[in-house]
């Protein structure tokens, strides 16, 4: 049975697994502790089917839990069939519509609150300055800081209005980088002066406006700290974020199985650099094995007074919050009616309309290379072996 320290720092994570229904995997980071839980396309059936599983996530944990997905839309959208198809926001940017974005973020939240879920890691507040970027591009509303933010704060709004808690992404900014963080570490060589202007602008807005959360990017920004990643940070999670932007709300990392941290730290050491950079909850969206090792290793910080129990005490607050405000029992099968509603197709076509073709494109979803990275360590561990 695990202790209330192993408890307090499970439930620092939200993880993943694979299969459409609860496996051991899940069921044994489930009863250690997780905070919450984060669904992909490997998970994900008909919306009926979605919600049962959903169901048995929370059943299983017997306990309050966040359930999370990626709806971005666009590339990035998990739930597809049976769902009305949103498109980028590199679309939505271009109604140039703070209203038409909100509407979608009420749209979105419904369509994802449907199904069981308590948070959406979205918007994307990342601002599109390089063409040669791999990895925002059309996720991005556009290429200003106030389109970015004024569209990107309004889908915000929109989701929390209908009780679905927004994730601002990637703090500080990844809209620049011309390397994608799955693959490799991107630095950014940018000066203060100029991610006071451009990148920091959205999510300065952003903290204002009590937004319940904001995702690190696994980028140096080499004017702040060259030897760190934003992500395990202090000079940017601290004393940017938390000091300067004032935002006491809920700091999320990507995840920490990219290879931008997993080749350049150990998850141990990601981990706790994170926490005491400012983090207060890490996705670990692939491994159990790691899951369990990043736990252990607060764990052993904590017992061996490495780390402070109340950095500890800050990052469980923190997400309890969230978690207190949004997290709802699923609902049933009647809500299911919500879905490619009338009205919510119409609100799709009006974005569509007067849009460029070209802008509405969706593309390919630059997160699902984690699949084959994954497939890879398995393959070199069982060679090792």
């Amino acid at each position: 049975m695990s202790t209330e320290l192993e408890r307090q720092a499970a439930s620092l994570f939200t993880v993943g697994f694979y299969g459409k229904s609860v496996n051991d995997d899940l069921r044994g980071l489930l009863a250690r502790g997780v905070g919450g839980v984060i669904l992909f396309a490997r998970n994900v059936g008909t919306p009926a089917e979605v919600l049962e599983l959903n169901r048995e996530i929370k059943a299983t944990a017997a306990r309050p839990l966040l359930l999370a997905i990626d709806q971005e839309g666009g590339q990035v959208a998990r739930l597809r069939a049976g769902f009305t198809e949103i498109p980028p926001m590199r679309a939505v940017g271009a109604t140039g519509s703070a209203e038409l974005s909100r509407e979608l973020g009420k749209l979105i939240g419904r369509e994802v609150r449907a199904v069981g879920f308590d948070m959406n890691y979205a918007p994307v507040l990342d601002i599109d300055t390089n063409p040669r970027n791999p990895i925002i591009a059309a996720r991005s509303f556009g290429r200003t800081p106030e389109l970015v933010t004024a569209l990107g704060l309004a889908l915000a709004a929109g989701l929390q209005e209908v009780g679905v808690a927004a994730c601002g992404k990637h703090f500080p900014g990844h809209g620049d980088t011309s390397q994608d963080s799955h693959l490799e570490l991107p630095t950014l060589p940018h000066s203060m002066e100029r991610l006071e202007q451009v990148e920091l602008a959205p999510f300065r807005a952003g903290a204002a406006a009590g937004i319940a959360s904001f995702m690190t990017a696994h980028v140096i920004f080499k004017a702040v700290d060259s030897g760190h990643p934003a992500t395990m940070s202090r000079a940017v999670l601290t004393g940017i974020l938390r000091e300067k932007l004032g935002y006491d709300g809920l700091v999320v990392t990507d995840d920490v199985e990219m290879k931008a941290i997993a080749d350049n730290y150990g998850v141990e050491e990601a981990v706790l650099l994170g926490l005491n950079a400012g983090v207060d909850h890490f996705l670990c969206c692939h491994t159990a094995q790691l899951a369990h090792r990043a736990v252990d290793a607060i764990v052993g910080a904590v017992q061996s007074g490495k780390l402070d129990q109340e950095t500890l005490r800050g990052a469980t607050r923190r997400f309890q919050a969230v978690r207190d405000r949004y997290e709802k029992p699923v609902g049933s099968a009647e809500g299911l009616s919500v879905l490619r509603s009338r009205e919510h197709q119409e609100l799709v076509a009006r974005i569509l309309s007067g849009v460029d073709s070209s802008v509405a494109q969706v593309g390919s979803d630059p997160t699902e290379v984690m699949e084959r990275i994954r497939v890879e360590r398995e393959r070199a561990t069982r060679s090792a072996d």
